[in-house]
């Protein structure tokens, strides 16, 4: 006989695929073809192995891995949401709450409580372990910009100002990877990438 359990496991899995179907701004390196959320969160969690000893602190790195390959999951039903976009930002919070709800509310109760608790982790960015992962979320669209000849920089008019806030977490995880964060902005600004910032 199939346990609930499994058949709760199997849904879980068969609705996250949906992530394949979600697209983000940012686009492939070297490609005109934007990534996807299903993409994005593989690229962050290997980023994730590869940087780990770039972090200031110790760290889990298992911890943050789970963080990263299931911190986009809510998108299945709120959507992709640029972080340049002012307006679309404003409900982000409350319709990614009530998609959390509902897709970790698929799985048993003690696995959606671990990938929820894992979620609510991540969003508050406090502990080591989210602020590194909320790093190498900042990070890849860093780099994918930057080795795109600006991408969404400048697509979308995006600020210095703008840039360097976004990436804040950065800062507060890793000395080494914040340094080649500065590096990668006053660059792109002095290419043209990215508009100058405001006197």
């Amino acid at each position: 006989m199939i346990s609930e359990r499994l058949l709760k496991d199997i849904e879980f899995i068969v609705e996250i695929d949906e992530m394949k179907k979600i697209l983000r701004r940012t686009s492939v390196i070297g490609e005109d073809q934007r990534e996807n959320d299903a993409e994005h969160s593989w690229h962050i969690a290997v980023m994730a192995v590869i940087l780990e000893d770039y972090s200031n602190e110790k760290i889990d790195i298992l911890k943050v891995i789970k963080m990263l390959l299931i911190h986009d999951l809510v998108e299945i039903y709120a959507g992709d949401t640029f972080c340049y976009d002012i307006r679309a930002n404003e409900d982000k919070r409350q319709r990614e709450l009530e998609a959390a709800d509902k897709i970790y509310g698929i799985l048993d109760e003690d696995k959606g409580e671990e990938l929820r608790t894992l979620w609510d982790e991540f969003e508050e960015m406090k502990s080591p372990e989210a602020l590194f992962a909320a790093a190498m979320d900042r990070i890849q669209p860093m780099l994918s910009n930057y080795n795109n000849d600006g991408g969404t920089w400048r697509e979308y008019d995006v600020k210095k100002e703008s840039i360097y806030k976004r990436i804040g977490p950065v800062e507060e995880s890793s000395s080494e990877l914040w340094a080649y964060m500065k590096y990668i902005v006053e660059d792109a600004e002095k290419r043209g990438l990215i508009n100058k910032s405001k006197e």
